[in-house]
């Protein structure tokens, strides 16, 4: 993607079936709120739709929310389409109901954290800014 400038962008999806979007909402508030640029991608994405938008909106970060139990087939799906595309380098997080024991192996095929119930914004939001680029015009 080159030298990035401005703030970060956040890619928000809803991937599958799943019909709650409250959370992903919430999130997308907040990362917003905190002077990043977030594309809601809105309910019922496929993978393929949550990448195309991540790379046409040159984004920094996917962050999925997943509580429908399909993360460990979404998030895989997620990471394979930006391996094939080279767009790797577009950070991938999420939360939502995923059992702890899922949580290593999701790390293990890439994805960059995983946020539980009861994570704060504040949590998420210092998160994406420790380990997403940092804007050119931050002072530190």
């Amino acid at each position: 993607m080159g030298v990035a400038t401005g703030p970060i962008r956040v890619v928000v999806a809803k991937p599958g079936l799943d019909g709650h979007d409250r959370g992903a909402k919430v999130i997308a508030r907040a990362l917003r709120d905190a002077g990043m640029e977030v594309i809601y991608t809105g309910l019922h994405q496929t993978p393929e739709q949550i990448v195309d938008t991540a790379l046409q909106e040159d984004a920094d970060a996917i962050g999925l929310s997943i509580l429908s139990g399909a993360h460990n087939t979404l998030f895989a799906a997620v990471i394979d389409l930006l391996r094939e595309r080279d767009a790797e380098d577009i950070l991938v997080f999420g939360g939502g109901i995923i059992p702890e024991a899922d949580i290593p192996p999701l790390k293990e095929k890439g994805v960059a954290e995983i946020f539980t119930p009861g994570a704060t914004t504040a949590s998420i939001v210092e998160w994406v800014r420790e380990n997403v680029r940092q804007p050119a015009a931050s002072g530190g």
